[in-house]
């Protein structure tokens, strides 16, 4: 792999900062405060951190405007964090392979293949797919009939995509995906459960993100929608018909029943279980754990517990539930007092 060199001064311009120090020192490579060396990056985004950046021996150090610090070298940005996320991504861009498709694929005589597409081992395209310019399908992965893949995809090995499922430009799917399967829908009958028809499709749209594992059923009827800049962690279940929103952030095994619609810049944290029917408007924030009860709606601001409750609630709740054993020993204290007053009052009645 060749590698990536950038002076301080050029990753300053593209990150908007400014440069304390030589600005001619040249880069490599990112990494943290603690263990970078020559030629290397960091940041720092919280000053409890300030000694370990000034002992750091990285050649630069990203830090928020106009901080009081001791470094040979750094970089001023209102946001570190962001600036060393976007630096990452030049100097350690993701693996690119050359156009090629595997001697094993298997490619359906009228599928639509791109421009400068990689197909690797094992891959399987359906019947009348398509597959977008630039974009990566990794060993092993299975698409179905009828599906649609957009440009600069990356397609990791083992994902699935079943037929009439759409997927956006600049999508990345972990290994293990499952997209479009059928919905866990159901009608009671005398003699047990008989399927309810699901023959609806998916539509993932521009630049999300699914990590490894992660499910997203069909609608039953109508489509499940994932909407764009959407970041779903590993193992996250999406059910039937559910509608999530752009720029939502999903953290790893969260379970979304059928019909739940997630808003615009939402945020949920790991092992959130969503009944279904659930509407969460723009800008609500559910913190890891919680459970939403069916037909729920969430408004904005931060949520948590079982069953969810606003924090400051939440928070309350666990103050009183704390001193629960304590109240306990008083409870018993009272008790056996009031026993013996009981006990001194008949005898003072004989």
């Amino acid at each position: 792999m060749t590698a990536i060199e950038k002076s301080v001064a050029e990753l300053a311009s593209l990150v908007g900062g400014h440069v304390v120090g030589d600005g001619a020192v040249i880069i490599r490579r990112v990494a943290s405060l603690s263990a970078a060396s020559a030629g290397e990056i960091a940041y720092l985004e919280d000053e409890k951190f300030l000694q370990t950046a000034e002992e750091s021996k990285a050649s630069c150090v990203i830090t928020r405007e106009k901080l009081a610090i001791d470094t040979p070298c750094r970089i001023e940005v209102k946001n570190p964090k962001l600036a060393f996320a976007l630096i990452a991504e030049v100097l350690h861009p993701p693996k690119q392979r050359a156009p090629e498709i595997h001697s094993s694929a298997v490619i359906a005589a009228d599928a639509k293949i791109g421009k400068d597409v990689f197909i690797g081992a094992f891959v399987c395209i359906g019947e009348g797919s398509s597959v977008g310019d630039r974009t990566q399908i990794r060993a092993g992965a299975k698409i179905g009939d009828a599906v649609t893949i957009g440009d600069d995809c990356v397609i990791h090995p083992n994902v699935f995509l079943e037929d009439g499922v759409t997927v956006g430009n600049r999508v990345i799917l972990h290994a293990g995906v499952v997209i479009g399967t059928d919905g866990f829908g159901y009608v009671r009958a005398e003699m047990g459960y008989h399927k309810f028809p699901q023959i609806g499709t998916v539509l993932i749209e521009d630049d999300v993100e699914l990590g490894a594992n992660t499910t997203v059923d069909r609608g039953a009827l109508g489509r499940t929608r994932i909407g764009k800049g959407t970041k779903l962690d590993n193992m996250v279940h999406v059910g039937h018909n559910c509608d999530i929103g752009e720029r939502v952030v999903i953290a790893a095994q969260t379970g979304i029943s059928g019909s739940v619609t997630i808003e615009n810049d939402c945020v949920i944290g790991g092992q959130v279980g969503f009944g279904d029917h659930i509407r969460v408007l723009s800008g609500a924030v559910i913190g890891s754990k919680a459970g939403v009860l069916p037909g729920k709606i969430v408004r904005p601001g931060v949520w948590w517990g079982i069953p969810i409750q606003p924090l400051d609630e939440y928070k309350r709740l666990n103050a009183h539930l704390s001193r629960v054993p304590h109240i306990r020993e008083e409870l018993k204290e009272l008790q056996a007092r009031v026993k013996e007053l009981a006990q001194e009052l008949r005898k003072h009645n004989e």
